[in-house]
């Protein structure tokens, strides 16, 4: 039977896209799920002078695509109450705070409260501050504050900011949400691994060559050039998402599957990641801007064409990057990263490619075949694949590769919970698994600032430098070339041997 969760919703940022994408289709499928029922309540907050009304229009439209009865949208629309707010004019967490204590008597919430800030982070302080000083934060039961990336802007910024949020809040009540880490194929990361003795027995400099992550967007800024203009792709990826999967692919086997023991395990990758020079960024880092480009009939226009992005912006579209972890088992095995905007293919996956045979028993072969390579696809497709060698029937002897494939149906796919949704219910459950810790989030941005540090110090890049729908600038296949590898997944030949780029 499942088990009704008691909760107050106070959610900071309630008339923003994210909201309405994310937040109110999760928080309805909780509530088809009967893990959200009668007892639970949200307050919506921002600066538009909505009412209850409209903004229950607005939450009944964000779920529309899920197909509820006309009852069903209604009866959960109904638990929805919306205050004008101003997030720094304290008397308006009075007003927020006997509404909160309202519902709480209404809905028979025992005092928990769930604090959502989809917000700018320059209003995290503020707004954890106000709630203690205004007494929002409840005596009896839990209160937990979930956090929206970017969690500052350096190192600094974020040491500042996590030192005003623990003012109020202890670090088990924190959630910093890193959506990627909801994903069904990041969470699986840790079961590829773990639950095969293959894999795992394997899993290190002995017998790995390379590790690749791709993080690849076919779509540009859209609406987001303001944004982007002070973030680019290396705060605004690298620094969360993939060195989070970095953390969850290099980590040592935990003590058991605990919060606390995966953290702690994550910390110690991230901490062994290798703060390069100035000099050493240079070598091992490349950065690019998307410019015109087309794909079939298709054209695109340039980054600096977007609107709210400056028409000499020197704002990164692209990152590659090879990262070292120095420890005994990863020393010398590079860990390849790219991420970017306007590229071929929409797609995040991971590719391990396995050292060949120390002997080469196939010497004089015309074919010999391809490095064993482990992929695992978190989207657009969900599985993994492992591409072998075997003989190609016929009289010569020719090798060829094979792919063991395994994709989660569309079906298994389409019913699984999205990532918002799981984010959510952890944090109710209080489970901080799948958010990030303080630890991480500060090595992260230790390892990013060095690199940030050092193209701030150069002269002006020279962008664009890769069109609209390529892969990316030519640098970052020279980045691997010289050291004898490519990059495994190269979606771009498909269309370039149909000159559709």
């Amino acid at each position: 039977m499942i088990e009704e969760k008691r909760a107050l919703f106070i959610l900071f940022g309630a008339t923003g896209d994210l909201a309405q994408r994310k937040l109110y289709p999760s928080l309805f499928r909780l509530y088809q799920k009967g893990e959200l029922q009668e007892h639970f309540a949200v307050i919506g907050t921002a600066r538009r002078p909505w009412s209850d009304e409209h903004f229950r229009e607005v939450v009944t439209e964000a779920i529309a695509s899920l197909e509820p009865s006309t009852k069903e949208a209604q009866a959960f629309a109904s638990h929805f109450y919306y205050q004008a707010h101003d997030v720094g004019d304290a008397e308006h967490y009075v007003t927020l705070k006997n509404l909160a204590e309202k519902l709480d008597s209404q809905y028979q919430l025992a005092g928990n409260r769930l604090y959502y800030l989809a917000m700018a982070p320059q209003f995290f302080g503020t707004i954890t501050k106000h709630l203690a000083s205004e007494e929002i934060v409840s005596k009896n039961g839990f209160n937990r504050l979930v956090i929206e990336k970017p969690f500052g802007f350096d190192y600094d910024s974020a040491a500042e900011l996590n030192q005003k949020i623990r003012a109020v809040f202890p670090e088990e009540d924190i959630f910093r949400i890193d959506h990627y880490l909801g994903k069904e194929m990041v969470q699986n990361i840790s079961t590829v691994r773990f639950a095969n003795p293959l894999f795992e027995r394997m899993w290190s400099r002995q017998y790995i060559d390379n590790v690749q992550i791709t993080f690849a967007e076919e779509l540009g800024v859209e609406d987001r050039g303001g944004y982007y203009e002070n973030s680019g792709a290396l705060k605004d990826m690298v620094q969360n998402h993939l060195l989070q999967v970095l953390s969850l692919l290099a980590m040592e086997p935990p003590l058991n599957f605990t919060a606390e023991n995966i953290r702690n395990e994550k910390v110690k990758v991230l901490s062994a990641v290798r703060l390069y020079s100035p000099q050493e960024v240079a070598k091992n880092f490349v950065r690019g801007q998307y410019g015109a480009g087309r794909l079939g009939e298709e054209t695109f226009r340039s980054y600096r064409e977007e609107d709210k992005v400056a028409p000499e912006s020197n704002t990164e579209t692209f990152v590659a990057g090879k990262f070292l972890i120095d420890n005994l088992r990863w020393a010398d095995v590079p860990f390849y990263v790219r991420t970017g905007k306007r590229l071929t293919e929409k797609g995040t996956r991971i590719n391990i490619t396995f050292k060949d045979l120390p002997v080469d028993i196939f010497k004089g072969i015309e074919s010999k075949g391809q490095p064993n390579v482990l992929t695992i696809y978190i989207q657009p497709t969900e599985g993994f694949s492992l591409t072998m060698n075997a003989k190609e029937i016929g009289p010569e002897y020719r090798a060829r590769p094979i792919k063991l494939d395994y994709r989660n149906s569309a079906e298994l796919t389409v019913n699984s919970p999205e990532a918002y949704e799981k984010l959510i219910f952890d944090a109710l459950n209080g489970d901080s698994t799948n958010f990030t810790h303080w630890d991480e989030v500060a090595q992260s941005w230790r390892i990013v600032d060095v690199i940030k540090k050092a193209w701030e110090n150069e002269t002006c890049a020279k962008f664009p430098n890769y069109a609209a729908r390529s892969m990316g600038p030519a640098a970052a296949f020279e980045l691997l070339a010289r050291e004898g590898r490519h990059w495994v997944w190269q979606p771009e030949h498909w269309y370039e041997e149909r000159d559709l780029l």
